[in-house]
Parts: C-alpha cells; structure tokens; sequence
C-alpha cells in the first residue's frame, strides 16, 4: 500500500505549511468526513473576501459513508467526466462549488467566478490543516448538475470538488499512479510576475 502523505512544495522561499504541503491527490481514502470537518471547510469558505460583501458563492454538499452515497453525491458523481470517475468513485464528499452570475438588480456580476475561487482556496487551505484534501474538477456536466440538483438559472457550477483524507493509490490506473508520484512542478516566477513591460520580469533579489 502506497499512501503519500506529504509532497512539501520546492518554493523560492519558505511557505507556510499549509500552503507548500497542501496538493491534489485522486487516491482518497474511502472513509466518512466528521460532521464537525465538514461544517469547518464550509465556514472557511463562508468567510472569504467578497466585494460589497455579496457573498456570490453556494455549495451543494454530496456526503458518502458506509451506508452509501446520499442523492446529492450520486448526482455530482454522475455528472463528473468520465476520467474523472475513474477515481473520484473513492471520495467522502462532493461538493459543487457555484456562483451567481448577476447581482439581485439582475446586473451581471463578472467578478462572481473570482469570488467563489477566494472561497474554494480557504475551503482548500482548511481542508490541509484538518488532515483533508481537496482535488478541484472542471471536468463535470454543469447542465446535468443544474437539472438534477433544482440549480436557479442566475447560479452557474464553476468547479466540483472531491474531498477525504489521503489514501493509498494501489487502486489507481498506471497512468494517474504515474501522474500522483510525478514531481511537483509550477512555473518560475519570472514567467508570471512582469515590472515595466509585458514579459518582463519584476526584478527581486532572492530569485
């Protein structure tokens, strides 16, 4: 049994923790979240920035446990890609993170997507410091979502998430055991931070 449990991030400069260990794996480990686990993911996401504090953001929560699957689950599974399900069949909980699209005025709110991704990242950063992780998913068929779950028409699913503890991988294909033990990789920060002109890189010592 391979579990990997921790993947500290090569980082120009020292990180905190819970933002240099945290990554998404596909091996979960079956077993049920905590209520209290769960209520805590929510709240960190609750409490992220929003502008003029619209809070765009909602959650449907799908819960798996030694029971089964509840509706909710068995609705965002079935409506994951199919390479998605190879693996996200193991996770505790699904959640479908969306955004509303227009503010009550019925205004658009194109800021909304950016709101839900400060949201996502805290729910992401509390799941690391509870032990838990989070692999987020684009590859899912909002349409079907929206239908089966009663999604108002001004709400659109961005993101689907799985959620549990690490597991081992020994159940994964080769192909997605190769990509879980593959290195950690992001690019220099000179191809991403630019001062003075496009494509030029903003000049700090310790790089």
């Amino acid at each position: 049994m391979t579990v990997l449990d921790e993947r500290t991030a090569l980082t120009t400069v020292p990180l905190h923790p819970v933002l240099a260990e945290r990554w998404s794996t596909r091996a979960f480990d079956a077993s049920s979240v905590d209520d209290d686990q769960v209520v805590a993911l929510l709240e960190a996401a609750r409490w992220a920035p929003s502008a003029m504090n619209a809070q765009p953001w909602r959650f449907l929560v799908g819960r798996r446990d030694e029971l089964g699957p509840d509706r909710t689950w068995q609705l965002l599974h079935d409506s994951l890609a199919e390479g998605n399900r190879l693996w996200a069949d193991r996770a505790p909980l699904l959640i479908a993170a969306l955004a509303r699209t227009t503010d009550p005025d019925g205004r658009p709110r194109p800021v909304a997507p950016y709101e839900l991704g400060l949201a996502v990242a805290q729910l992401s950063m509390q799941a690391h410091a509870d032990g838990l992780s989070v692999h987020q998913m684009g590859g899912f068929d909002s349409e079907a979502l929206s239908l089966g779950l009663d999604v108002p028409s001004d709400f659109s699913a961005v993101v689907v998430l799985a959620v549990g503890r690490r597991g081992s991988d020994d159940h994964l294909p080769d192909f997605l055991r190769e990509r879980e033990r593959a290195p950690r990789q992001r690019l220099p920060l000179e191809e991403i931070a630019f001062a003075e002109t496009w494509g030029s890189p903003a000049e700090l010592r310790t790089w």
